[in-house]
């Protein structure tokens, strides 16, 4: 964490604290609406500041959190843990989903593509050709 940092724009905090692998990839979510500021739609070149309340949401899940800290380095995922405090019932939500997709997983996801020379017998001999 940088101490003298007092502001820096939001697509590189995001790519700093490791919630998105490239700043295209943050720029392309803000530019979305994924990211928002105290409840509002921001800009790439957004000033943020520790203290400011984040909204993201990346594919199921969606993160509420506050900034603690600034850092121009993308450091381990252990040191960007640091640079934000996620609440508490965001933790939960995100928690309770991981838990519900684990124990709804479609039987369907496991196949993929063709069935193997195995798979084609046991589907000839259950169906009788």
């Amino acid at each position: 964490m940088a101490s003298e940092l007092t502001t820096m724009r939001i697509d590189k905090w995001l790519w700093a604290a490791r919630f998105f692998k490239t700043r295209s990839l943050a720029l392309a979510a803000i530019e979305n609406g994924r990211v928002k500021l105290d409840g509002q739609r921001v800009k790439p070149a957004r000033e943020v500041k520790p203290g400011d309340r984040l909204a993201i949401r990346i594919g199921d899940h969606e993160w509420t959190l506050t900034i603690r800290g600034l850092s121009m380095q993308r450091g381990p995922a252990p040191v960007a843990q640091q640079l934000y405090a996620e609440d508490a019932d965001s933790h939960a939500r995100r928690q309770q989903q991981v838990r519900d997709r684990t124990l709804d997983a479609a039987p369907e996801a496991a196949i993929r593509g063709r069935p193997t020379k195995r798979d084609r017998r046991l589907i000839h001999r259950f169906t009788g050709e």
